[in-house]
């Protein structure tokens, strides 16, 4: 994919932020007994894949609090179902015409796949640099890993080679920007704007949500 070589640079850099911010730091400050459960919310989006039609998400974000001086753990997992795209279901019914052609010298074959679905299950765990802009914003910048867990479908690939080839379970990465507006000491309304990058598929993805903290605003939380 030619934009990959973008994308995981923006990536590797993110990666290196905590490093950088860490040498003004004390090393002590950043310690995993740091991180407990703190938040859940629920974040609706969109997303723009390349092989497949646009699609909505369901996002559950949970806070695990921070890990140091302003950089914040939140796992999520995922879901996301959509229909191929035409062009990409043609490319797999030619290479299937093809595969027919060079065992059957000769033969005319004509493959018709219909409607092809992918569904995926995405565990994710983000890590997230986070600025105060004001007691009622919060704007973040972060890098993630995921795990996906893929499977396709469609009338005329049931319980064949070609479901096999689509479902899969593969990782990905993603780099993401955010905010967070304090709607009260317990609830904060967010927004993102999420690129995600797989061997095979990449999107881009926009996401608003809320999020319920069980502690307030203004308690200690490790920052």
């Amino acid at each position: 994919m030619r934009n990959c070589p973008v994308v995981l640079g923006l990536m590797a850099g993110l990666a290196l932020l905590p490093v950088d911010e860490a040498l003004g730091q004390d090393l002590a400050d950043y310690d995993y007994e740091n991180l407990s459960f703190r938040g859940i919310g629920l974040e609706a989006g969109i997303a723009f894949p390349s092989r497949v039609a646009t699609t909505p998400t369901i996002n559950l974000r949970f806070d695990l609090g921070f890990l140091g001086p302003g950089f914040r753990l939140a796992p999520t997992i995922s879901y996301w179902r959509s229909d191929f795209k035409n062009e990409d279901v043609a490319e797999l019914e030619d290479r299937l015409e093809n595969l027919i052609v060079d065992a059957e010298p000769g033969a005319t074959p004509t493959v018709n796949l219909g409607v092809l679905r992918w569904s995926d299950l995405v565990l994710t765990l983000d890590g997230q640099y986070v600025w105060s802009g004001s007691p009622e914003l919060e704007v973040f910048l972060g890098s993630g890993f995921s795990a996906h867990l893929m499977n396709g479908s469609g009338a005329a690939i049931r319980d064949t080679f070609v479901e096999d080839l689509l479902d899969r379970v593969t990782l990905g990465v993603n780099a993401h920007v955010g905010v967070a507006l304090v709607a009260s000491p317990e609830f904060q309304l967010t927004g993102q704007l999420r690129y995600e990058v797989l061997d095979d598929l990449s999107y881009p993805e926009i996401r608003f949500g809320a999020v319920y903290s069980l502690v307030s605003r203004g308690q200690p939380d490790g920052e």
